[in-house]
């Protein structure tokens, strides 16, 4: 009788033959699996034994001046990610383009915007000045560069048009996953060009799009707190303003963390919950669960 650890086989001319399973015991993930607790172990003693005060980290999650820089973080990342969708979408319909100046065009924005460090182009969008002193329209109604360019403006041109160049490739992937013959078929239905591509192209290609679009979403998100070096009021700025004051440096970072971990959670299930819908009837290649999403986006974690 076979029990857990044999497993029987029949062999051609020699009857059941009864062999034993040998089960080998991972030394080596038990030994992991001591050392990240005691690292973990560590880490927390680190924490509860250091000179922070966390009831000034309770304190402030709701302070006036904290709950105006989350709503001003989450301005600038719907603003700069329209802006980016937007670019990124006329940007990597160019690069299809058969037009050799227009596809070259694309492809130089392209390389320019994601070549460069989103910090230096939010640096020069507040310099623009230095470089632009007045703005005007044909000539007429000369406007000074620095009434125009506010901190906000300047940080959602920076963002907007950084993502933009990401986004590009983002929306070329998703255009190219969608088979041509598709809308070689809706074009020999009399379509017209433009309606093939709203209608037939881009619904499929969204398919695509969207998981990536998710998290670069997210990225913004955490990527818009660059903007506190030219004084935009959102969330870490407002977190700076008030350890200037009561030097509770720690406890306000802090503070400020556990509204970008908050932000990024609801994100992270709201991005879940879109793929699930986008997916419907396509089981094979359903959207990961909100928990693993989660896991991903905020530790890293894939399986």
């Amino acid at each position: 009788m076979a029990t857990p650890n044999t497993m029987t086989i029949s062999l051609p001319g020699e009857g059941e033959q009864l062999f034993k399973l040998v089960r080998h015991k991972s030394v080596g993930s038990a030994i992991a699996a001591v050392l990240v607790l005691l690292v973990a172990a560590g880490i927390v003693a680190a924490f509860i034994f250091a000179d922070i005060d966390y009831k000034v980290t309770a304190k402030y999650l709701f302070d006036p001046q904290i709950l105006s820089g989350v709503v001003t973080t989450l301005e600038l990342t719907v603003i700069s990610m329209l802006v980016g969708l937007v670019l990124g979408v006329v940007t990597a319909l160019l690069r299809e383009s058969k037009n050799r100046v227009l596809s070259g065009a694309a492809g130089f924005y392209t390389w320019l915007f994601r070549g460069t460090p989103v910090l230096v182009q939010l640096l020069i969008w507040f310099n623009i000045a230095l470089v632009i002193p007045t703005v005007s329209f044909f000539g007429l109604w000369p406007v000074s560069t620095n009434t125009i360019m506010t901190p906000f403006l300047a940080a959602i041109l920076a963002l907007g048009i950084n993502e933009g160049s990401y986004m590009s490739e983002i929306v070329r992937a998703g255009l190219l996953a969608v088979d041509k013959g598709q809308a070689e078929a809706a074009l020999a239905l009399g379509m017209r060009k433009r309606r093939v591509m709203t209608s037939v192209v881009l619904p499929q290609a969204l398919r695509v799009i969207l998981p990536p679009a998710g998290n670069q979403l997210i990225a913004m998100l955490k990527t818009s707190a660059l903007a506190y070096t030219i004084s935009v009021s959102e969330l870490l700025n407002g977190a700076f303003r008030i350890y200037t004051l009561n030097y509770k440096v720690i406890e306000l970072l802090f503070t400020a963390s556990i509204w970008y971990l908050f932000m990024t959670t609801v994100l992270t299930f709201l991005q879940s919950w879109l793929e699930r819908r986008m997916n419907r009837g396509y089981a094979a290649q359903a959207a990961p669960s909100m928990k693993k999403r989660w896991l991903k986006n905020t530790f890293g974690v894939t399986r």
